[in-house]
């Protein structure tokens, strides 16, 4: 028991990471001290005490559940937008006022209570909306629970046993792995049962091939990828079995920390460039309501609050809360009228209709916001594996030997794919292949354990990605002459089949990482026996005494030939070319009789591996082939389209670095002679590095290889300080908190885990960085027509602002009331608006620099313009107010035939004094239908006799914003280059407009509603009149800005080029 009480405490001070303490490297120590640091044995693992006690101490084996928000705070969260709040405070206003007002019953009642209740459920669905995006956040962290494994073989107690659920394991404990296991903790490699150990780590590392695992310690400081007796939770085991001491389970797994990343990551989400423009806008739109109605109600105080002085000071206060409370209805309808209430619901069509747009081009919008950050993408941070290459080792180069020992031949392969048909071998025989490629193909193909399947339009390798790609290379070759494919061999890998049938395996030397090679022993139909050879080309080289010819005799393999072949491996190796050398063997003396039989002599020498190397010796050397994960076709392309719109790539990559330079020289990141010594790290050199932001800034592309997930966040997280959009591509679990960090991440779809994809913005459909591309143009498109009617809707409403403090200022009723305001801004401008976000893009908008995140939606200028336009629309609209009111006629059109009264603009002004006018009286007028008659009150002439004027204000209101959309076209090109046809989808959403306006003039429910009557021909015409010129106004506006763009530009450069020196 003292034992056992010594070990656990040591264990505990290796296995987790207690304050002050580091964890145990157990990859730097020898199986010996590991075991005994972890109190245990491989042979008889833990006991069964011991494992209940470590799981008291460290838990279960399985990640945590993070608490999310509760659905309260998400709820609240929602309500955390100052335009939702100052729209919150309006409506709770106005319903008090309604519920006040509601006493006095009939149709005000229910005019009243429209403004609130719309107010109230465009916020109730603007939550519920937000709402469902939020909860769905955290599904990245449910994903990466998928990859734990469910089982696991132990050994406790000196018994083996199969099947443990995973979770129960505990640091200390020997789990068993074979073939296709997926390892359920982080382990420490004890014994190796087959004499090699390869693990797929990919999705963790970024690495694009298997790993090959050894027992033996590392350095202490080694990256994760550099860890090779260590495993991972998660990865899987494509090539021998094991014993492996587990050091680390749950939270303290590389999972578990990934799992913690991708938690912090989500936690510290920024607004986007465009939410954070409009959460300034709302606190500016505040501060100006604020003041402005202020000043609405010090330019009233006098009509509901009088005082008299006596002997100097103010006496007899004299207060009307009937007129306090109607100019506070005033400052209502003003908060209504400059809210765009309809913005919300205008951004999020146009967002989605950008990610229709984006998904026909193969980019899956999972978030919306995601389209308008990819338009000022600044930075994209790219994978390598999988994204700027196909993911699918394939080979290119071709080395078979000629007439002579040293006269090679160099045949370039095409084909980025597993797929037999895509691509050809250039210079290839065109009659009949010689005997020495005769042999490289049935070495390739026989000595090879991996297959090829066509599914669902991919195709797909099953075995080691090397192994498939020689099979391809076969079908490529093609059959020997006088061979003819059989029905057998008709499928898709036919040539190798073929080769198989004619030359059937009956032993394997299974490949190891001392002799670097794997073995076959064949037989033939005349009963001979050969061994063929496949291996790293200096170890076959080395144990080969001949060489093949073309044409195919064997001489001595001599030192001259040696060095030549040498020569042609290091060239090959330099571009990043993994090169595998072919060798075969016909002298097989042991194994003439030999046909697999367990009983034959012959046998033994199989079971034991170090014979395999006296097995494999006397080679005759054939030749060679170099491999690769080949770049897309695309991504040159693609790459120059990122340097003409000023927008950086960043290749960050688990790979190593000799083949990530040789890709990014052959995709363009880098030119082909440019000096790269700076620009290319690994991630281990980039954290040593004292200023890590000055490299950061370096024009042109940068590489970091051999990264992991703490170098992606902390490169993402250091470009965002920078004031950089960046822009992250990823597939594997390694960069899904980088993905969750960046402004914009994008997951692989084909090739993509599920947790990158759940920790992503925007998934490609097609794993193409050419896609990205395509995405960030239509971004900017959206981005350019979203500024377009945000102006728009900004613009209208500094128009109905106007208007409103006009009315307060001059004295005269209310013309515009806030349930019309309300339908003006949500129903009438959100056609229009929505339409704005069809605009064409500009052709050149790929060869534009990026926008900048802090520029601002409405400059010095456009804010000028559009307070002229918004004057203008003030004028007009209480204009026609004061016109009807006190004109017959107006620009020679007759007003007199409903019959209303004319008043003096002094009587209109002071309308509250009408009660201590003598003699006043008011003539009975149509209205449609209507008659409106005063003779039991005259006075009530200025409130319900109001009702055709302020008809006439709302429809100048709507025709001039319905004339200020064309206006809003083109921030800066007249209406005669770019007419309004040109988005035909903006002259149907004015027609919707202006059907919806007749709608409610109308149909008398809705203009009872409404607080409006008809109007008659020579009103439309009146309004029309007053209507047009705001296109004329705009015009000469666009004029000046044309005139002055080139000095306003460069005044805007100046900041910009200063802050960059």
């Amino acid at each position: 028991m003292g034992k056992g009480g010594e070990d656990n405490g040591k264990l505990e001070s290796a296995s987790q990471k207690p304050a002050g303490q580091e964890v145990f490297p157990a990859w730097a120590r020898e199986i010996e001290e590991c075991e005994k640091r972890y109190g245990t044995v491989r042979s008889t693992g833990l006991s069964s005490e011991d494992v209940g006690r470590r799981q008291r101490i460290y838990g279960l084996n399985e990640l945590e559940k993070q608490e999310g928000a509760s659905i309260w705070s998400l709820i609240l969260e929602q309500f955390n937008d100052t335009l939702v709040r100052i729209l919150l405070a309006a409506a709770f206003i106005s319903f008090v006022l309604a519920w006040y007002d509601g006493d006095e019953g009939g149709e005000m009642e229910i005019t009243a209570f429209v403004e609130p209740l719309v107010i109230f459920l465009i916020l109730i669905a603007n939550a519920i909306v937000g709402v469902w995006q939020e909860s769905n956040a955290e599904k990245a962290l449910e994903a990466l629970k998928e990859i734990q494994s469910e089982q696991a073989t132990v050994i406790r107690d000196g018994k083996k046993i199969p099947n443990l659920p995973a979770k129960e394991l505990v640091p200390g404990d020997i789990v068993e792995l074979k073939v296709g296991d997926k390892v359920p903790a982080d382990m420490r490699v004890v014994e190796l049962i087959s004499s090699t150990l390869r693990l797929e780590q990919g999705s963790l590392t970024g690495e694009s091939e298997a790993v090959n695992k050894t027992s033996k310690a590392v350095d202490e400081d080694a990256d994760i990828q550099g860890k090779k007796c260590m495993l991972f939770t998660g990865t899987t085991v494509v090539n021998g079995n094991c014993l492996g001491l587990v050091t680390q389970t749950g939270m303290e797994t590389e999972i578990g920390k990934v799992h913690i990343s991708i938690h912090v990551a989500s936690q510290n989400e920024e607004d986007t460039p465009l939410k954070k423009k409009l959460n300034e806008f709302g606190e500016v739109l505040t501060m100006i309501i604020g003041v402005i109605c202020a000043l609405v109600w010090l330019i009233n105080v006098k009509y509901f609050l009088s005082w008299e002085y006596v002997d100097g000071w103010p006496r007899n206060f004299k207060f009307s809360f009937e007129k306090c409370t109607y100019y506070f209805e005033i400052a209502v309808a003003l908060a209504v009228a400059a809210i765009p209430e309809g913005l919300p619901a205008v951004i999020t069509t146009c967002l989605a209709l950008g990610t229709r747009k984006m998904a026909q081009k193969n980019a899956l919008v999972r978030k919306l916001p995601s389209v308008e950050t990819l338009g000022c993408t600044t930075v994209i941070c790219s994978d390598k594996t999988g994204t700027l290459t196909t993911n699918q080792m394939a080979v290119s180069k071709l080395v078979a030997i000629g007439s002579a020992p040293g006269n090679l031949r160099a045949f370039r392969v095409e084909g980025t794919t597993y797929n037999p048909q895509d691509g050809e071998i250039h210079d290839w025989p065109t009659d009949y292949m010689d005997a020495n490629l005769e042999m490289i193909a049935k070495v390739a193909a026989v000595c090879n354990d991996a297959g090829v399947v066509h599914t669902e339009h991919k195709f797909i390798a099953h075995g080691m990605p090397t192994e498939a790609a020689l099979k391809i290379l076969v079908e490529k070759m093609g059959l020997p002459k006088g061979s003819h494919r059989s029905t057998n061999c008709a499928e898709l890998l036919g040539c190798c089949q073929c080769w198989n049938e004619k030359f059937p395996r009956i032993a394997t030397l299974e490949f190891d990482r001392d002799r670097k090679s794997m073995g076959v022993i064949v037989n033939s139909s005349s009963g001979k026996k050969s061994l063929l050879v496949k291996g790293a080309v200096e170890s076959v080289l080395e144990r080969s005494s001949k060489i093949q010819l073309l044409e195919g005799s064997v001489v001595p393999l001599d030192h001259h030939a040696k060095d030549v072949i040498l020569l042609a491996l290091h060239k090959m190796s330099s571009s990043a070319l993994r090169c595998l050398g072919f060798a075969y063997k016909d002298e097989l003396s042991d194994f003439e009789s030999y046909d697999g039989r367990e009983d034959h002599p012959a046998h033994q020498l199989l079971l034991n591996p170090s014979n395999y190397s006296s097995i494999e010796s006397d080679l005759t050397f054939v030749g060679f082939v170099g491999l690769r994960d080949p770049p897309r076709h695309e991504v040159n392309q693609a790459i120059e389209d990122c340097r003409a719109a000023g927008i950086r790539v960043m290749v960050i990559t688990g790979d190593n670095k000799n083949t990530a330079e040789a890709i990014c020289r052959e995709i363009g990141v880098f030119r082909l002679n440019e000096d790269i010594s700076a620009k290319s790290l690994t991630g281990k050199e980039f954290m040593e590095l004292r200023d890590k932001k000055t490299h950061l800034r370096q024009s042109g592309g940068l590489l970091f290889s051999r990264a992991e997930p703490r170098h992606k966040q902390e490169i993402v997280r250091l470009l965002k300080e920078d004031g950089e959009v960046v822009a992250m591509t990823g597939d594997g679990v390694n960069d899904a908190p980088a993905l969750k960090l960046a402004d914009i991440g994008i997951a692989m779809g084909i090739a993509g885990t599920e947790v990158a994809k759940e920790a992503s913005d925007m998934v490609l459909a097609d794993d193409n960085f050419s896609t990205i591309v395509s995405a960030v143009g239509e971004g900017r498109s959206i981005y350019d027509n979203m500024k377009a009617f945000i102006r728009y809707m900004i613009s209208s409403n500094i128009g109905e602002v106007a208007s409103i403090f006009l009315t307060a200022a001059l004295g005269i009723p209310e013309g515009l009331i806030p349930v019309q305001l309300l339908w003006v801004n949500l129903v009438t401008d959100g056609p229009p608006a929505t339409a704005l976000g069809f605009n064409p893009p500009d052709t050149d908008i790929m060869k534009k620099p990026p926008r900048r995140s802090d520029d601002s939606l409405i400059n010095a200028w456009i804010l000028f313009r559009y307070l002229v336009i918004g004057l203008y629309v003030g004028i007009a609209t209480v204009g026609i107010f004061i016109i009807w009111f006190t004109h017959g006629s107006f620009l020679g059109i007759d007003l007199s035939g409903d019959g209303h009264s004319l008043v003096t603009y002094s009587q209109l002004a002071n309308w509250g004094q009408c009660p201590s006018w003598s003699n006043f009286t008011a003539s009975p007028f149509t209205a449609g239908p209507q008659v409106f008659s005063f003779d039991s009150n005259p006075c009530d002439y200025f409130q319900s006799g109001k009702v055709k004027a302020m008809t006439l204000s709302l429809s100048v209101l709507v025709a001039i914003e319905m004339f200020n959309s064309l206006n809003a076209l083109s921030e800066d090109g007249s209406l005669l280059s770019m007419p309004p046809w040109v988005n035909p989808w903006l002259l149907v959403a004015m027609s919707t407009s202006f059907g919806l306006h007749f709608l409610i003039l109308y149909v008398p429910f809705l203009a009872q509603v409404f607080g409006i009557v008809p109007l008659s021909f020579n009103e439309w015409l009146l309004v029309l009149a007053m209507a047009f010129p705001v296109i004329l106004i705009d015009e000469v506006l666009k004029f000046v800005g044309r005139c002055t763009s080139d000095y306003r530009y460069s005044q805007k450069r100046k900041p910009m080029k200063a802050k960059a020196e």
